[in-house]
């Protein structure tokens, strides 16, 4: 499982590059501007040039609208400006239909620039408070708009958590869906260190964290620190020692 931290700016990645043997992404976006809010360019590049090379950087192009042309636009962009994995919240799509065309814009216009950046399609595990398209539709979306990934997060912000909106086993559907169209599956939402468990067993590929790394666990008010990340790290290889380990004994 790959560990994505998402820094509020420049200075919280040079946290995050201090503890890059610990993490595998790092994940620009602009939380004031939703929950995928996308930053701005130059930021993109800047936090691109603060971590070490060997991490892929990730960027968010928004919780975007049913407007294909203009979301395309937007990834383009993220790509240019340095990023590896472009993530895309299908905000405004309220049928799978709708999602197809936005992210068939959106590979079309990142692989046409690079074509070994991964494209992913980001849906909310709590769709159901904003009217947009069903978590379980997004790896069927991703996979037939030729998108590398499906990931699911949580639109509001509001103390609520990914288990809180969609239970461990519809999670694990999602990523059965995902892996048998030969997709990525990442999950994130005010993910904590207890989650850890359930994620590593159904098989999460990224677990992508903001709030658990920070201090107090406040992703607002707190700031990423390296020894938080190092811990969380540390967590998650235990649960896939313990995981590997159970699935040896088992077999």
């Amino acid at each position: 499982m790959l560990l994505l931290i998402s820094p509020d700016g420049v200075e919280e990645a040079l946290d995050c590059a201090k503890a890059a043997e610990h993490l595998d992404i790092v994940d620009v976006k602009k939380p004031d501007e939703g929950s995928l809010g996308a930053n701005f360019p130059w930021v993109i590049r800047e936090i691109r040039d603060a971590v070490p090379a060997d991490k892929p950087v990730s960027a968010t192009v928004g919780d975007v609208p049913y407007k294909p042309g203009t979301v395309a636009q937007a990834a383009l962009g993220a790509v240019v400006s340095g990023a590896t994995y472009i993530k895309v919240g299908l905000y405004g799509c309220t049928t799978p239909e709708q999602g197809i065309a936005v992210m068939r814009a959106v590979v079309r216009a990142v692989k046409d620039h690079r074509p070994e950046a991964l494209v992913v399609a980001s849906g909310y595990a709590d769709a159901h408070r904003i009217g947009c398209v069903n978590p379980l539709a997004l790896p069927d979306i991703a996979a037939r708009s030729g998108a590398d990934a499906a990931m699911l997060d949580t639109a509001v912000k509001d103390g609520t958590r990914l288990f809180d909106h969609v239970p461990p086993d519809t999670c694990a559907e999602f990523v059965r869906r995902a892996h048998a169209a030969g997709l990525l599956a990442a999950l994130a939402g005010s993910v904590r260190r207890t989650d850890l468990g359930r994620l590593t067993r159904i098989g999460t590929d990224i677990v992508g964290v903001r709030g658990a790394v920070c201090e107090g666990g406040d992703r607002n008010a707190g700031r990423i620190r390296p020894h938080l990340v190092a811990a969380f790290r540390s967590e998650m290889e235990r649960h896939a020692r313990e995981h590997r380990a159970g699935v040896t004994t088992a077999s």
